[in-house]
C-alpha cells in the first residue's frame, strides 16, 4: 500500500483519494506498452520499462490513501449547458419541483417554523434531488476457506444517481470495480440487480442497467443535469451520497477550486471541481449541485494526508461536461472510444539515453494510421545495428515532449478526426504526417 504523500506532486495535481467505503490497494504491474517495450529493446540493448502503480481489490472498511502513478497498467481499459451565476446574497428560495406530496409537507412545514430563506432553498434542494441519489453495493463472489463454497460478500458501497427514465444509472467505475454483482437501493429502500453497460477506468465513471418493472423505470426520477461552464469559486454547491453508508446525507460548501486534475492513469480527468463540501468515503459516485438543484459534477476523491479516510475540506468531482460525453458513447457503443495513431510507444528511458524529447515510435500496428501515414517503428538494419523509429514532437503543433503529453493530445480530439505528427527521423530530418484518427482497441497496448 502506498501512502499519499501530504503535498501536491505537481501543479492542479493532487493525492488520488477513492471515496467508496472499501479498502483501496496498490500493486505493481507493467502496461502493455511497457511490456512491449521490454521486449523488443531487450533485444535492442535498451533500458527495461518501469512497474507501473494501479489500484487493486479492496475489502470492507476505510480505504487508505493511494497514489496512481502515470502509466498505463496491464488491467487498464481504454473506454467526456451554461452555468448558472453564483447565488447572490441574501439567498432567495429557488423554485424546484418536488418529487411527492410528502416533500411538499416538509418545505410547508420548514416554512411554518419561520426558517431562513436560505435553509429553505437548501432543504428544497435536497428534497428535489433525494429521489435521483441510489446507493450502490459491489458484490464480490468468494471461495470459503473452510467449505470451499463460493460465497457472495459486500465488498463495499458507493453511490450513484439516476440518468433517465431507462434505468441507467451513474457511478464511479471505482466503486463496481471487480463486483461479481451489483445492486442498487432506491430512496425507498427497493434493491434491484445492475448489470454494467459501460465504463471509462480512466475517467472513473461507469454506467449501470437496473434490472426492474417497466412500471418502476417510469417512477424514477432522473437527476437535473446542469452544466460545468462557468462555473465560479466561491459559488455554494450541496453533495448527497452515502458517507460510510448512512444513505442519502447532505452536504454543503462552496466551489474551492477549478481546473485541478486527477490522475487515474495515463488518461488524466481535466478541469476537476474542488469543493470543501464534506466528502468522505461512500460518497463517491453521488451528485455535486449548484444552488439551483441542477448537477454540475460527481463526487469522487478526496485529499486525504492523514489517511483516516475522513474528509479533509478538499474533495473533487467530475466536471459534468465531461461525464455527458462519456455517457453518451457508453449508452451508444457500450464503451469509450478512444483515438489512436496506431503505435506502440517505447518507454522514457529510450529518449533520455539519448538526449532527445518526444515519444519514441516503438512498434507500428498493421493497418494503424501512422502505418498509413509511413511512420516508422524501431528496428535492426542487416548488420544488427539500432535503428531507432520516429520521434514524435507534437500534434498538430502542440508540443509533445512526453507520452504524457501524446495521450493528452489524443484525449481531446475524436476518432476520425484528421491530425498533423511532426516527427524526427534519424536524428536530422523533420517530417509532418496528416492522418486521420482510428478507433483505439481495448487493451490494444497501441497509441
Amino acid at each position: 500500500m502506498l501512502a499519499a504523500a501530504p503535498q501536491y506532486q505537481q501543479p492542479h495535481s493532487v493525492p488520488r483519494r477513492l471515496c467508496n467505503v472499501p479498502k483501496a490497494q496498490a500493486s505493481g504491474a507493467g502496461g502493455p506498452e511497457a511490456e512491449a517495450g521490454n521486449a523488443l529493446l531487450s533485444k535492442l540493448g535498451a533500458l527495461a520499462a518501469g512497474a507501473a502503480i494501479f489500484f487493486g481489490g479492496y475489502t470492507t472498511g476505510i480505504a487508505s490513501s493511494s497514489m496512481v502513478a502515470d502509466v498505463r497498467t496491464a488491467e487498464s481499459h481504454r473506454q467526456e449547458i451554461t452555468a448558472p451565476a453564483p447565488a447572490s446574497l441574501p439567498v432567495k428560495p429557488v423554485s424546484l419541483a418536488l418529487p411527492d406530496q410528502a416533500a411538499k409537507e416538509t418545505v410547508q412545514a420548514a416554512q411554518q417554523a419561520g426558517l431562513a430563506a436560505d435553509e429553505l432553498s437548501t432543504i428544497r434542494v435536497f428534497q428535489a434531488n433525494t429521489p435521483s441519489v441510489v446507493n450502490v453495493t459491489n458484490i464480490r463472489a468468494m471461495q470459503s476457506y473452510y467449505s470451499m463454497d463460493v460465497e457472495r460478500i459486500p465488498a463495499g458501497t458507493g453511490s450513484g444517481f439516476v440518468w433517465d427514465r431507462q434505468g441507467h444509472v451513474v457511478t464511479n467505475f471505482h466503486v463496481i470495480k471487480g463486483a461479481s454483482e451489483v445492486k442498487v437501493t432506491l430512496l425507498d429502500q427497493s434493491t434491484y440487480s445492475a448489470k454494467v453497460v459501460g465504463f471509462d477506468p480512466d475517467k472513473d465513471v461507469a454506467v449501470l442497467q437496473l434490472d426492474m418493472p417497466e412500471e418502476a423505470r417510469a417512477a424514477l426520477q432522473p437527476v437535473s443535469l446542469g452544466s460545468s461552464t462557468g462555473l465560479m469559486v466561491g459559488q455554494r454547491v450541496y453533495a448527497i451520497g452515502n458517507p460510510f453508508g448512512l444513505d442519502h446525507t447532505l452536504t454543503q460548501g462552496i466551489i474551492s477550486g477549478l481546473g485541478r486534475e486527477l490522475s487515474t492513469g495515463l488518461y488524466p480527468i481535466k478541469n476537476v471541481i474542488q469543493t470543501d463540501a464534506a466528502i468522505n468515503p461512500g460518497n463517491s459516485g453521488g451528485v455535486l449541485l449548484d444552488s439551483k438543484g441542477n448537477l454540475i459534477g460527481i463526487n469522487t476523491a478526496i485529499a486525504d494526508p492523514t489517511g483516516k479516510g475522513s474528509s479533509s475540506g478538499v474533495g473533487f468531482a467530475i466536471p459534468i461536461d465531461t461525464v455527458k460525453g462519456l455517457v453518451g458513447q457508453i449508452l451508444q457503443y457500450g464503451r469509450v472510444m478512444r483515438p489512436s495513431l496506431g503505435v506502440v510507444i517505447a518507454p522514457p528511458q529510450a529518449l533520455q539515453r539519448i538526449g532527445e524529447k518526444g515519444v519514441l515510435v516503438l512498434d507500428v500496428t498493421p493497418g494503424s494510421p501512422a502505418e498509413r501515414a509511413g511512420l516508422r517503428p524501431t528496428s535492426r538494419n542487416a548488420a544488427g545495428d539500432l535503428i531507432l523509429g520516429d520521434i514524435i514532437t507534437s500534434v498538430d503543433g502542440a508540443p509533445v515532449a512526453s507520452a504524457r503529453d501524446l495521450l493528452e493530445q489524443l484525449d481531446a480530439k475524436r476518432v476520425g478526426d484528421k491530425v498533423v505528427v511532426d516527427v524526427l527521423r534519424g536524428g536530422r530530418q523533420r517530417l509532418s504526417f496528416s492522418l486521420l484518427l482510428a478507433d483505439r482497441v481495448l487493451g490494444s497496448g497501441t497509441e
